[in-house]
């Protein structure tokens, strides 16, 4: 059976034409020069361009979608990381725009995890994805079918689709070079949400302001007072008032962030 397959690899190679068998092989040692030969006839000084321009424009896209990571990362490391990536991921996407969602992928499936990396490595680099992703997402608001001033508790109130809650077990949002936890901590609720200046930010909230959102959006038929209501059940709180009054607050909240639009009509 093995002789089987190597005969048709074999095969299958000998069946390329010559310009592509040179296009495999440029790219091959563009992508890991240490492990592929250069194509005959090149002159090293020019695979050399080409080997820096397009290392380095990738490098510079990394770099701009995840600028927490880079700093984190010293010189070496993050250029052995991206390095990696370059020579073996496999994308699925020719847009320079998706390479944040390849190089998360890679980051998710693929790295093997070093001890010089900084606790919630993929947490931090997913948060700073979904800023990537919101920036240059082709959504737009949209206000059909929304009443921009309805009653936010006895209506359903409808939020922005340019707006994800999120859970974290790693303060995302704090990171950096100086802020770097050991071990998780409580969890971290945040919306991260483009505005109407298309200025991407975020919101942290609470898990019962959390709770109040996922109510809303897997419950079409709930108002607000409905999910307000359903939340006080779940705490068993003595006083229900207060969850009301917190819950009403939350929502007039979301709804000056713009993470909420308004209510259906």
């Amino acid at each position: 059976m093995a002789g089987n397959k190597f005969d048709c690899q074999a095969e299958i190679t000998m069946t390329i034409p010559a310009f592509k068998k040179n296009q495999y092989e440029f790219t091959a040692h563009i992508r890991d020069p240490e492990k592929n030969k250069m194509p005959e006839g090149i002159e090293d000084r020019r695979m050399g361009i080409y080997r820096e321009l397009l290392f380095n424009n990738i490098e510079g896209f990394i770099s701009s979608g995840f600028p927490v990571i880079r700093e984190i990362f010293s010189d070496e490391n993050w250029h052995k990381m991206v390095r990696d990536f370059f020579a073996n991921h496999e994308s699925h996407s020719p847009y320079f725009l998706e390479i944040s969602q390849e190089f998360l992928t890679y980051l998710e499936n693929e790295r093997e995890p070093n001890n010089e990396d900084p606790k919630g490595l993929l947490e931090l680099a997913h948060y700073e994805w979904v800023e990537m992703a919101l920036h240059v997402s082709d959504d737009e608001i949209n206000m059909d079918g929304v009443n921009a001033n309805g009653d936010l508790l006895t209506r359903h109130p409808l939020f922005s689709s340019l707006a994800w809650p999120l859970v974290y077990q790693y303060p995302v949002h704090k990171m950096g070079p100086d802020n770097l936890p050991e071990a998780p901590e409580l969890p971290t609720y945040l919306v991260v949400y483009r505005d109407r200046s298309d200025k991407v930010r975020f919101l942290e909230i609470n898990p019962v302001t959390a709770r109040l959102i996922s109510l809303l959006q897997d419950n079409e038929n709930f108002t607000g007072t409905d999910a307000i209501d359903h939340i006080a059940k779940e705490m068993n709180h003595p006083n229900p008032e207060v969850v009301h009054q917190g819950g009403k607050a939350a929502l007039e909240e979301l709804q000056q962030h713009g993470i909420i639009l308004g209510t259906q009509m």
